[in-house]
């Protein structure tokens, strides 16, 4: 490659042989044609621990259990993977030492998009199956949260904590049509929760699962308390036109930090998504137009001085992977960064 490719690029990894147990990065991903973006513009999947990127993230075939517990120092060596979503916090809080361990395993410039824990997020306790059973008394309790979630996470990532996500599970129903009241309670929240831990500014985002609560009301609140809105690609939630809408309510004519966590097809459940697309090793039921509309944003929110982190699900198209990869070269395309012969143009860093 030529031109001013080194202002974005990052090495790829160096093939040689595994030892006993090692997980190594794959040594011929398509990943690693990916056209280099801004460093600002963080993306990468939810979780990390899949046998079916064998050759796209891994090299060599791996157990689950082999992955999750060494394959992240070998995902974050795959440079268009600079973030990666926490997932397995959200069931159970995570100590100091155990963030640290994850840090230890990435680049000084990687960032971790961190899921709060059910514990605060949920308004009811849920059984093995998802049912809600009991209201949950810890519901968005900020001490809780700081105690449990904010202050070991951050002690343990450090600078490389990004977005500190609160996924408020689906509502009861008494509680969306008090939805003014709800709003009230989130606010009370966020404005009790520590704005800064040492010398880190945690950067908070509130996602949702109830399509309902996207309303003026909320935006208005989130603005104020100093909050991202966290768009979620789910079904439960409104199409990306109508989130990408509300995110403009909330930032006017400048454009904030953008996060986005693509979660799932369009029209699709959970269960039946995972069945459909699993092992996760090829692109199923691509979605190009959320795609470009996530670019879009994307490049809008940079070109605004702002940072970018968007995440993919496996259940989005069928491989994440393969799906940050298309998404990539639809943003370099919106940023006019790639070139026919894969150079990136004119996009200045920034101090």
């Amino acid at each position: 490659m030529t031109g001013q490719i080194g202002l974005f690029e990052q090495p790829a990894p160096r093939r040689r042989s595994a030892s006993a147990g090692e997980v190594l990065p794959a040594g011929d991903s398509p990943l690693l044609r990916a056209p280099p973006l801004p460093p600002e513009i963080r993306l990468g999947t939810s979780s990390w621990f899949f046998p079916g990127w064998r050759g796209l993230v891994y090299e060599g075939l791996h157990p689950q259990p082999a992955l999750s517990k060494r394959g992240l120092a070998a995902y974050a060596q795959i440079p268009l993977l600079r973030t990666v979503s926490l997932d397995r916090t959200f069931y159970a809080p995570l100590t100091a030492l155990e963030y640290a361990r994850y840090a230890s395993q990435v680049p000084e410039a990687f960032s971790f998009v961190v899921k709060a824990p059910a514990l605060v997020c949920d308004a009811v306790v849920r059984d093995e199956e998802g049912r809600g059973r009991v209201p949950n008394q810890h519901f968005l309790d900020p001490a809780i949260a700081a105690r449990e979630f904010m202050v070991p996470c951050l002690e343990g990532l450090g600078h490389k904590a990004g977005p500190l996500v609160f996924q408020v599970s689906p509502l009861p129903r008494a509680l969306v049509e008090e939805a003014p009241l709800l709003v009230e309670r989130l606010a009370a929240f966020f404005a009790a929760l520590p704005r800064e831990l040492g010398r880190l500014k945690p950067i908070y985002a509130l996602e949702l699962r109830n399509g309902e609560l996207l309303t003026p009301r909320l935006m208005r609140m989130l603005r104020e308390a100093g909050v991202r809105y966290c768009v979620g690609l789910h079904d439960r939630m409104p199409e990306v036109e109508r989130q990408e809408t509300a995110l403009q309510a909330l930032d006017g004519d400048s454009p904030g930090d953008l996060v986005v966590r693509w979660n799932l097809h369009r029209g699709f459940l959970y269960r039946a998504a995972q069945q459909r697309y699993d092992p996760f090793d090829r692109l199923v039921d691509e979605d190009p137009e959320t795609r470009r509309i996530l670019a879009r944003m994307a490049a809008a929110a940079f070109k605004a001085g702002r940072r970018v982190w968007i995440t993919a699900n496996n259940k989005a198209e069928g491989c994440a992977p393969l799906t940050v990869l298309k998404l990539a070269e639809e943003i370099a395309a919106a940023l006019g960064t790639a070139g026919t012969d894969g150079t990136v143009g004119h996009v200045p860093l920034r101090d």
